[in-house]
């Protein structure tokens, strides 16, 4: 008597999880298709890190390879990211670093740890649309206004394991922290801080001091045309034209010649 009078009751429920785990069959066909290249263990830490990085699969994937790359290659220097959010691709190179037996690079993050800093006339996402006009339509700490505090991201990269006496956050916009604040030399570099005036000066400090074989990604390239024009600018300037991998529709890859 009870049973029947449950079930209209119990449907919606009963489609609601079918319905999820259709989506969980989804997502999972999805990473075995995109990771099918990757080792369990590198597999294991894209999948960690997703909760703290807005990056795609595959640029996570490809920066799992930038680090092997570097490795392999013998190539010196440290870590340095600038735009970190929630520290998520950093997450990825210390967890990656450790699982290959290397703990002696330094890893330096840059970020103001409060959000984005106003963007110029020059910053439009890759429709057209100004980066002004998306931050003031979207409410104070989601979406493009990628906030996350300096703690938060300190005890993210912590839970890695990896020696927090090599792990260097440097708080403040780049403009006035760099070149105050700088490595000795590069072995990656990863720009990810989406307007131009960022990105022109990361690259005018930072990419001198990338060792040759060493590995530059900037994260924004085909989504935000300002980050797309200083990078332009900049190796358009230099004696040696570069060759941009495209890792998917906005993330770009190089290897630095010499």
């Amino acid at each position: 008597m009870l049973r029947p009078l449950l079930r209209p009751l119990l449907r919606p429920l009963s489609r609601a999880l079918a319905a999820g785990g259709w989506e969980i069959g989804r997502r999972r066909d999805r990473l075995d298709a995109e990771l099918a290249d990757l080792s369990p263990a590198d597999r294991a830490i894209v999948e960690r890190v997703e909760p703290y990085t807005m990056t795609s699969l595959a640029r996570r994937a490809s920066l799992l390879q930038a680090v092997d790359h570097v490795l392999r290659a013998g190539i010196p220097g440290d870590i340095v990211e600038c735009g970190v959010w929630r520290g998520g691709s950093m997450m990825a190179v210390a967890l990656a670093l450790q699982a290959r037996g290397d703990t002696a690079r330094e890893l330096f993050l840059y970020d103001t740890f409060e959000g984005m800093n106003a963007p110029t006339e020059a910053d439009r996402s890759h429709h057209g649309e100004r980066a002004a006009d998306q931050l003031a339509r979207t409410p104070r700490g989601e979406g493009v206004w990628c906030e996350a505090g300096l703690e938060d991201v300190q005890a993210n990269l912590a839970a890695t394991g990896y020696p927090a006496g090599r792990i260097h956050c440097v708080r403040g916009p780049v403009e006035q922290t760099i070149p105050g604040t700088l490595p000795g030399r590069i072995a990656l570099l990863r720009l990810d801080t989406d307007w131009y005036e960022s990105t022109r000066h990361e690259l005018e400090h930072l990419y001198p001091l990338l060792q040759p074989g060493g590995v530059l990604i900037i994260d924004d390239y085909g989504h935000w045309q300002g980050a797309r024009r200083a990078v332009d600018e900049y190796f358009a300037a230099q004696p040696l034209p570069v060759y941009l991998h495209r890792v998917d529709y906005t993330a770009r890859l190089m290897v630095k010649a010499g």
